[in-house]
């Protein structure tokens, strides 16, 4: 079922008590954020789940062949597993979000000139956002057991016009986010409509996380039903969350 895109603005990353090295120092950290995205580390605090956030530098180039939802699950089980070998015993978490129109990936625009190119091409016609979670756990054996959940989300773009596009990438923002645009953003907001996750587009699908952080073994605490709704407004997926 289609649905209307809600209004969703996030807010700043909270303030010390999330930060690594605060939360480094808790005796009963479990979660690490294989992930340099602000998107992912401020939806994780909004939560309350504790983490420290480790960036994971990768390769994030297709392989030949590869189709975008392959590439999506590879790049996170490697975030995911590149994390837990650091940090043995705890839980990694490792996601990638692809931007795929017409079966083709399009990245994080190199410049200007490409950022622009790919607003033009999304706009005003739908594509897919794929986003994939993983979970790592390096076992005794020192080889990380791994779980990986995918989700897509089809998103139909307004019909923008040239000038709230020069404006968009003159802001900066487009340049860390794949297809060159973040859906949440408060004045270029380029979609008209999505039918799926709405957390999947920006980058992290609260189902798909907990099914493989249950899986690894993580211990995750039943949340609030009022916690959810303030990531994730008339949330689709309430019934699949663990809600207190």
């Amino acid at each position: 079922m289609n649905g209307h895109v809600p209004v969703y603005n996030l807010p700043a990353i909270p303030p010390a008590d999330v930060t690594a090295s605060s939360v480094a120092a808790r005796a009963n950290l479990r979660l690490i954020l294989g992930s340099a995205s602000p998107r992912r580390q401020q939806i994780l605090s909004r939560l309350g789940l504790p983490y420290l956030a480790f960036p994971c530098e990768l390769d994030e180039r297709p392989q030949p062949g590869e189709t975008p939802r392959a590439l999506a699950e590879r790049l996170a089980r490697e975030k995911a597993q590149f994390a837990a070998r650091q940090f043995p015993g705890d839980v990694a978490l490792g996601a990638d979000t692809v931007v795929a129109l017409d079966g083709e990936p399009l990245g994080k625009p190199a410049s200007s000139t490409a950022a622009t190119a790919m607003l033009h091409r999304l706009r005003n016609r739908s594509h897919h956002v794929i986003t994939a979670v993983a979970a790592a756990r390096v076992d005794s054996g020192g080889l990380p057991a791994t779980w990986v959940q995918s989700g897509i989300t089809e998103v139909w773009m307004r019909n923008y016009s040239d000038a709230e596009v020069e404006a968009y990438v003159a802001s900066g923002d487009p340049f860390d986010k794949a297809g060159a645009y973040a859906i949440q953003h408060p004045t270029f907001r380029p979609a008209e409509r999505l039918d799926g996750c709405f957390l999947s587009v920006v980058g992290l699908p609260l189902p798909e996380v907990f099914r493989v952080l249950t899986a690894a073994g993580a211990r995750l605490p039943r949340m609030d039903r009022k916690l959810i709704e303030g990531v994730c407004p008339a949330c689709r997926d309430l019934a699949e969350l663990p809600l207190s």
